[in-house]
C-alpha cells in the first residue's frame, strides 16, 4: 500500500475526500505549539474547511514541539508533506475520512534548533501563536494561580544568556525580537482545556516576562491580545486498529491518523490584533465572553467524566462507553449535571442544557470511540480542582446540597489508594501520584484525602462537604462502589 503524501494524494479512495486546494499556495500565518490529536482533529479541521473554500491561504499552520517526545510527531507529518487522515466516528459504525491538508510543516527544538522556531515565530507573517500544551502544561500554581518562576526549565530559560526552550520562554523571546526590529505582535490563542485559558496564559507569559525584562512585559500587555476559547471534541489516542482504519479508508497508508467524535464546538473570544482567518464562516461561535460556555463545557462534560471514570475503573470498566451505559453511572451523571453542576451556570443564550446533558450521557456512550476510562483517570490532581471543586464551593456557598459531587470526589480518594476492587493494582498516572496516594491511605484521619488546600481549598472544614464525602467513602470502603451508586440512585435530594 503506498503511503500518505503529496504525490500519493490523487489516489485516494472515493471513501475518503482529500484538500481540493493547491497547498502549494499557502503560505504559513500560524504557529502552533502542541501539535497532537485534539489540534489536529480540531483548530488544523477548521482551518482546512475554509481553505476548501478558498479562504485563509494566509493562515496555513507550523507545529512546533518543545518535548523530546514530539520528534516523533514531526517525522511523521515530514514524511507525509504534513497531510494527515481525519476519522469521524459515528456511534452507528459509519466513519468520514479527510486528509487534512492545512498543516504546512513542524519544527522541534530537538531537530531544528531554537533559531529555527524564532525565525517563524518573528517572521511578519505569522499573525497568530496557537496552543494546546494540556492543562499541566501552564506551569501555575494550583492553589495561587501563579506562574512558577522557579521550575527548573523555566529556571534555565531565565538564566542570563540562555537560549530558550520553553513555551513561555520562546514565546517572550520572540516578542522582544519582534518589539525590536519594529513587527507587530502576533495573537497568543490558548486553546486547553482550562477555564479563562488565555488570561491564563497572558499571565503565564507575564511573570515570565517581568522575571526577564520588565519594559518588555509591559509592552506585550499593551501590544498582545490572549483571547479566551472553548474547545470540546473527544480525541482518543490513536491506536494500530486506527492506523488500519484510515488506511482501509483512504487507501493509503498514514504512521498517524487522527480519530474523534462527530461532535465540534469551539467557542472563540473576538480579540485579535493582528488579524485572524475568517472563523464566522466555519463552525466557530465568535462571541465576546466565552466565560459560561466555559463554565458549561467545563463543569458538565469535564466533571461528569470524573464521575464516571472513577467508579467505572472500580466497577471494572476499561472503556469510557462501557462505564456510561451502565445505568447506575449514567444515573449519576444525569442527576449531578442537573441537581448540582447546571445550578452553578451562568445564562447561557441559545443553549438547552438539559439537551445538552442529555448529549453528552450520549457522547459518552458512543461505542466506536473507545475512549479509555485510564485516560479519564489521569492527572486528576489537574483536573479535579478546576472542574469540580468550584461546583461543590459555590453550591455551598448558595446552601445547597453536593451530594453527587462529593461522592466523586471520595470515588478519587478510594482509586487513588491503588488498588481495586478486584485486589488488582491500579497505575495512578498523575504529576502527584506520590503526595495523592499517600493522603489515600488508610488513615486515623478520614479527612486526610481532601486536607491538601492546594486542591481542595478548605472544603475540609466545612460540613455540607465532608458529611456527603465521609458517606460515601465509607461506603466505597466497606460495600463498594456499586453499593454507593446504587444508593445514590435511590436518593431523592432535588435542588430547592
Amino acid at each position: 500500500m503506498s503511503h500518505l503524501s503529496s504525490e500519493t494524494l490523487s489516489s485516494i479512495s472515493p471513501r475518503a475526500t482529500a484538500p481540493d486546494y493547491d497547498r502549494a499556495q499557502i503560505t504559513p500565518g500560524i504557529a502552533h505549539f502542541g501539535v497532537g490529536g485534539f489540534h489536529r482533529a480540531h483548530q488544523a479541521l477548521v482551518i482546512d474547511e475554509l481553505l476548501r473554500r478558498g479562504e485563509a491561504k494566509q493562515w496555513g499552520i507550523v507545529g512546533i514541539g518543545v518535548r523530546q517526545e514530539d520528534s516523533r510527531m514531526r517525522a511523521a507529518l515530514e514524511k507525509q508533506d504534513g497531510l494527515y487522515t481525519l476519522v469521524e466516528k459515528h456511534a452507528d459504525g459509519t466513519r468520514d475520512a479527510r486528509v487534512i491538508g492545512s498543516i504546512l510543516g513542524m519544527l522541534t527544538v530537538h531537530d531544528d534548533g531554537v533559531e529555527a522556531i524564532l525565525d517563524l515565530l518573528t517572521a511578519p507573517a505569522t499573525r497568530i501563536v496557537s496552543m494546546t500544551v494540556t492543562e499541566g502544561g501552564y506551569n501555575i500554581n494550583q492553589s495561587t494561580g501563579e506562574f512558577l518562576l522557579d521550575t527548573p526549565s523555566v529556571a534555565a530559560d531565565l538564566e542570563h544568556g540562555a537560549l530558550p526552550g520553553t513555551v513561555f520562554g520562546l514565546i517572550t523571546e520572540a516578542l522582544r525580537l519582534r518589539r525590536a526590529a519594529g513587527t507587530a505582535s502576533f495573537t497568543v490563542m490558548s486553546c486547553d482545556n482550562l477555564q479563562d485559558n488565555g488570561r491564563i496564559a497572558k499571565r503565564a507569559i507575564l511573570t515570565y516576562a517581568r522575571a526577564k525584562d520588565a519594559e518588555l512585559a509591559d509592552w506585550i500587555e499593551a501590544n498582545t491580545r490572549f483571547p479566551n476559547s472553548m474547545v470540546d471534541r473527544i480525541t482518543p489516542v490513536t491506536t494500530d486498529e486506527d492506523r488500519a482504519d484510515a488506511a482501509a479508508l483512504t487507501g493509503l497508508a498514514d504512521d498517524w491518523p487522527v480519530v474523534c467524535e462527530p461532535f465540534f464546538q469551539w467557542v472563540l473570544e473576538d480579540s485579535f490584533g493582528n488579524g485572524r482567518p475568517p472563523y464566522e464562516l466555519t463552525r466557530v461561535q465568535l462571541v465576546d465572553d466565552v466565560e459560561p460556555y466555559e463554565l458549561m463545557k467545563l463543569r458538565l462534560l469535564n466533571a461528569s467524566h470524573q464521575g464516571l471514570c472513577y467508579f467505572g475503573h472500580l466497577l471494572g470498566y476499561r472503556l469510557a462507553d462501557e462505564a456510561t451505559s451502565d445505568p447506575l453511572i449514567s444515573d449519576l451523571l444525569r442527576r449531578y449535571m442537573s441537581e448540582e453542576g447546571a445550578l452553578t451556570l451562568r445564562p447561557l443564550p441559545g443553549i438547552d442544557v438539559a439537551a445538552y446533558s442529555a448529549e453528552l450521557i450520549s457522547r459518552f456512550r458512543n461505542p466506536e470511540i473507545r475512549d479509555t476510562v485510564a485516560r479519564l483517570c489521569a492527572e486528576s490532581s489537574d483536573r479535579i480542582p478546576k472542574w469540580l471543586v468550584p461546583v461543590i464551593r459555590e453550591r455551598l456557598d448558595a446552601g445547597g446540597t453536593v451530594v453527587r459531587s462529593a461522592a466523586i470526589v471520595a470515588s478519587w480518594a478510594r482509586y487513588a489508594t491503588g488498588i481495586d476492587e478486584q485486589g488488582r493494582p491500579i497505575d495512578i498516572v498523575d504529576n502527584l501520584r506520590e503526595q495523592v496516594m499517600a493522603a489515600a491511605a488508610p488513615s486515623d484521619d478520614p479527612l486526610a484525602f481532601v486536607r491538601d488546600e492546594k486542591l481542595f481549598g478548605d472544603l475540609a472544614e466545612r460540613p455540607g462537604f465532608t458529611e456527603p464525602y465521609l458517606h460515601a467513602l465509607e461506603v466505597l470502603r466497606t460495600e463498594g462502589a456499586k453499593a454507593l451508586l446504587t444508593e445514590l440512585a435511590g436518593a431523592s435530594d432535588l435542588a430547592e
